[in-house]
């Protein structure tokens, strides 16, 4: 999808060099991609507090993830 975006330069060019992107292009898209998982980690965390009897701790939690 081509889209035509007005990025603050000094904003633009730090996401270049923190994701050692080759291109504007690509640096956008990193950045984008991260800013999703992010957002998905934060509402994965907010959905743990609201179950009632979830009885595994964070250790076990990681335990599982650690076994698939």
């Amino acid at each position: 999808m081509r889209t035509t975006l007005d990025i603050d330069d000094h904003i633009l060019e730090e996401i270049v060099k923190k994701t050692n992107a080759r291109s504007k292009k690509k640096a956008v898209e990193n950045a984008l991609a991260e800013y999703l998982i992010i957002k998905k980690r934060e509402e994965l965390a907010n959905l743990v507090g609201n179950y009632q009897d979830f009885d595994l701790s964070l250790a076990e939690l990681e335990d599982m993830r650690n076994d698939s």
